[in-house]
């Protein structure tokens, strides 16, 4: 079993945009099926862009036993969030899950 409270949340990857500098994501290891272009410059996780955002590479359920399917090629927005930091705080919050 991992000490990684991440792998039974998730709830990051169902809070926010996840929007990056478009050749930040190598389409040889990520899917272009999983990013959406925003502007000419920018791009975002596919899933990201909308009111109730859940990311295309999340698997499993927010709360329960989760994985993401490009973690060793995610984007920087996706490494910057740290287990109990504030958007890791406000995510938690957002799905009714307990603080770190």
């Amino acid at each position: 079993m991992s000490d990684n409270p991440c792998l039974s949340c998730g709830a990051c990857c169902a809070a926010f945009r996840v929007s990056f500098y478009w050749a930040e994501i190598d389409e040889s290891q990520v899917s272009p099926a999983l990013i959406e272009k925003l502007t000419p410059h920018l791009s975002c996780m596919a899933g990201t862009h909308r009111a109730a955002p859940h990311c295309a590479a999340l698997e499993g359920r927010v709360g329960g036993a989760t994985a993401c399917r490009i973690y060793a090629h995610r984007p920087s927005p996706c490494r910057e969030v740290l287990p109990g930091d504030d958007k890791c705080q406000r995510a938690r919050a957002k799905h009714a899950l307990p603080p770190l």
